[in-house]
């Protein structure tokens, strides 16, 4: 981190730096996928959950490890996105499924991961190809032995083309 933002009072804060900056963008996606998966489990409304995540996850400090302070901003448009657009996500998303298996029929977490991606791609100025790289990469730290990471860039690619043609 950078500590050159003076306040008024003269002190000087702390300003993440531009790679403090990604590394924030890239935790709120993750954590985006795991509070829509428990959403999707608990029934819990998108302001409790993001309140939630806010408050104990983000930076929080355990016996394992610390997790990682995630961007707020990110992480609550993302949810508020995936919840409001949900319906046209999903439909995006089961266009680039194969018939046999619609949206439904596939693991939650996966369902959750694209619906952040959909939101994200669909309600944002973020280029889609980031939008696929950081996806993939959060699908291979949920699944680091499976083939998932490959089914996730491919279902990623079709709904981005869909989404934003015009960026390809």
């Amino acid at each position: 981190m950078t500590t050159d933002d003076t306040s008024p009072s003269g002190t000087t804060s702390a300003v993440p730096s531009g790679n403090q900056r990604r590394k924030m963008r890239s935790a709120a996606r993750f954590y985006a996928v795991q509070a829509l998966f428990q959403m999707e489990v608990s029934q819990q409304t998108v302001d409790a959950v993001i309140r939630e995540f806010e408050e104990h996850r983000f930076g929080a400090h355990y016996d394992e490890g610390d997790m990682v302070e995630g961007d707020p901003a990110l992480f609550g448009q993302l949810m508020r996105d995936a919840v409001n657009w949900q319906a046209s996500i999903d439909q995006m998303t089961d266009r680039a499924l194969v018939a046999k298996w619609p949206i439904a029929r596939i693991d939650p977490t996966l369902r959750a991961l694209f619906r952040a991606a959909g939101a994200e791609m669909t309600q944002s100025d973020t280029p889609p190809k980031v939008v696929i790289m950081e996806f993939v990469d959060i699908a291979k730290s949920f699944y680091p032995e499976g083939k998932e990471s490959s089914f996730v860039n491919a279902v990623l690619d079709h709904m981005a083309r869909e989404a934003r043609p015009e960026a390809f």
